[in-house]
C-alpha cells in the first residue's frame, strides 16, 4: 500500500476479492483507513463497497461507496487506536441515522455529523454506504470549536444557513485534491474550519486580553490584510503575527462577523484586480502581471477568480471597459 502523502490517493475496493471474502475484506480495509471499526450488513449476495482516501494538508479526504451496511465502534475498540480523530461525516443521496453521546440522529440528505472517535458511536446506512468522511485532527477541531464533545452526534441541517455553506463547500472535496489543488491546501483547510465554526453555532473563547482588544482588531486585520494582500500564499498565520496575536484569535474576529481569512483576502485581492484592470494607466501591465501584483502568481489561478469576482476574464474585463 502507498505511504500517505499529500500527493496520493489511496483506494481499497472488494471487487479485488471473491464474493465470499468481500464483508472481510472490506472490514479490514475500513481498519485500516479509518480506525477499528465492526461492520454488519443485510446484503447478503453482491456486497460490494470502494474508499478512495487523500490528504489535504492534516486533513483526510475519504469517499466511501458501496452497499448497505450497519457500522459500529464500540469500547474494546476504543483503547486499541493508536491515534484519534474526529471525523465529519455528510450524505447527499438518501437518509440515514448515527448514535453518539446516548441519542439517536435521523440524518436526511446533505445534513452532516460530527463523530468523536474517542467514544463509542454507530451508525446505519440503509440503502447505500455513499459517504463523504473528512478525518479531522482533534486540536485542529478544537482550535475551530467550541465544546466540540458535547456537539458529537448531533445533526447538521445541512439545507439552511451555514450549514448549508458547510455542506456544500464539503460535498466539492474530494481525494483527488491530493493531486490537483485549485488553491493552496491551508486555505481550504481554513475555509473547512470557518464553516464548521459557523454551522456549530460556536464562538471560540477568548482570554480577556483577547476580549480587551476585540473592539478594533477586526479593524486592524483588515488594515494588515490591505498591506499583505500581495504576498503570494499570505495565510492567517503571516497576519497573526504581523499584529503579533495568535493565528486562532484571527479567525475567532473575522467568523464573529460571519467572516473568512480567504474571503477577505480574496475580496481586497480582487477590489484591487478591478481597479487596475479598469484604468488606462496600467495598460502596459500584462494579465498576469497584474496577477502578481495581487498576490496571485498561477495566472490560471487569477483567471479563475476574475470569473468569480467580476463575472468574465481579466482581459475581458479590460475590453469592455
Amino acid at each position: 500500500m502507498a505511504a500517505r502523502t499529500a500527493a496520493v490517493i489511496e483506494k481499497w475496493s472488494t471487487g479485488l476479492v471473491e464474493p465470499e471474502r468481500r464483508l472481510d475484506y472490506w472490514i479490514g480495509a475500513v481498519c485500516e483507513c479509518f480506525l477499528e471499526m465492526d461492520i454488519t450488513t443485510p446484503v447478503r449476495s453482491g456486497f460490494d463497497c470502494s474508499v478512495q482516501r487523500g490528504q489535504l494538508d492534516t486533513i483526510g479526504i475519504n469517499r466511501v461507496e458501496g452497499s448497505a451496511q450497519h457500522v459500529y465502534r464500540r469500547k474494546a475498540s476504543l483503547g486499541r487506536s493508536a491515534s484519534n480523530y474526529y471525523y465529519l461525516l455528510c450524505k447527499t443521496d438518501n437518509d440515514w441515522t448515527v448514535m453518539q453521546n446516548g441519542h439517536w440522529s435521523i440524518l436526511q440528505p446533505h445534513d452532516l455529523v460530527l463523530l468523536d472517535s474517542r467514544r463509542c458511536y454507530e451508525f446505519n446506512f440503509p440503502v447505500t454506504a455513499n459517504t463523504l468522511s473528512l478525518e479531522l485532527p482533534i486540536a485542529w477541531v478544537e482550535s475551530w470549536v467550541t465544546d466540540p464533545e458535547r456537539r458529537a452526534g448531533q445533526r447538521i441541517d445541512g439545507r439552511t444557513g451555514w450549514g448549508a455553506a458547510l455542506s456544500a463547500f464539503a460535498c466539492q472535496l474530494s481525494p483527488h485534491l491530493a493531486v490537483d489543488l485549485p488553491l493552496p491546501a491551508q486555505v481550504l483547510t481554513d475555509q473547512l474550519g470557518g464553516l464548521l465554526a459557523l454551522a456549530a453555532g460556536s464562538e471560540i473563547p477568548a482570554t480577556p486580553s483577547e476580549q480587551r482588544e476585540a473592539g478594533n482588531l477586526l479593524d486592524q486585520i483588515g488594515r494588515a490584510i490591505r498591506l499583505l494582500y500581495a504576498e503570494p500564499g499570505l495565510t492567517a498565520a503571516s497576519v497573526a503575527e504581523h499584529l503579533r496575536v495568535s493565528e486562532r484569535t484571527v479567525h475567532r474576529c473575522l467568523n464573529k462577523s460571519g467572516l473568512t481569512f480567504s474571503g477577505v483576502l480574496n475580496d481586497c485581492r480582487m477590489a484591487v484586480a478591478r481597479r487596475m484592470l479598469s484604468e488606462a494607466r496600467f495598460d502596459h501591465i500584462g494579465v498576469g502581471g497584474i496577477g502578481l501584483r495581487v498576490g496571485l502568481s498561477d495566472p490560471s489561478h487569477f483567471i479563475r477568480q476574475c470569473r468569480r469576482y467580476l463575472g468574465m476574464t481579466p482581459a475581458a474585463f479590460r475590453r469592455q471597459r
